[in-house]
């Protein structure tokens, strides 16, 4: 039976450098699941209300399709899973095919806050940055990746993304077993998770059960 381990963490805060780090760690066994391709298709909506729409609040994400998702990939099974065009807000024609591994990591801002979702997660981690670093970081890749402009990042940010993180993503924080500080750059909290990780993965059946990291 697959180890998952859900990665949750403000935009920014560097939880998908976290999570590549860990698969680097484990070439050939890992499975990386985006919370990001999760999100509701607004391709019913014309553009300029999909521009405006609330993307960092709970009810914009699928969870109930990623619990089915993950339940399946528990039993050893494979699963379409979903590609989200962040340019458009809509999903894509293709999907992707996920395929069980030993170890799956979830990444998202929101990956802690659902408890059907935390009760599947062998362990709970939350990547802790300053604010002023995630905005930076945010402002970059939503310039150069996802095709914004520098006046609807900041917008977004200030109406939805700052208020969001404080009632949402900030408090889920308490639910995580570990607490990285800077995410993807401690190297010293990668080495020691790698280190969790590879014993859990050694110990098979054994090593499940909620065990908390220290």
């Amino acid at each position: 039976m697959p180890y998952i381990v859900g990665i949750a963490g403000g935009t920014g805060s560097g939880k998908s450098t976290l999570a590549e780090n860990m698969i680097k760690h484990f070439t050939g066994q890992t499975l990386l699941i985006r919370h990001d391709n999760y999100y509701r298709d607004q391709s019913h909506l014309p553009m300029e209300m999909r521009v405006v729409q609330n993307y960092d609040h709970p009810a914009a994400f699928e969870d109930e399709v990623l619990i089915e998702h993950l339940e399946i990939l528990r039993q050893g099974q494979m699963v379409w899973g979903p590609l989200y065009d962040f340019a458009t807000h809509t999903r894509q024609s293709a999907r992707r095919c996920l395929e069980p591994r030993e170890l799956i990591i979830v990444e998202g801002i929101l990956a802690l806050h659902h408890p059907a979702l935390r009760q599947l997660y062998d362990l709970k981690v939350f990547v802790d940055t300053d604010a002023d670093i995630r905005i930076l970081r945010r402002l970059t890749r939503d310039l150069v990746e996802r095709g914004r402009t520098m006046e609807s990042v900041v917008e977004q940010y200030i109406a939805t993304v700052k208020p969001m993180h404080e009632q949402y993503v900030e408090p889920s924080k308490r639910h995580a077993d570990v607490i990285i500080p800077e995410g993807g750059l401690n190297n010293a909290a990668i080495a020691l998770i790698a280190a969790r990780l590879r014993h859990a993965l050694h110990m098979g059946a054994s090593a499940r059960g909620g065990e908390v990291f220290c």
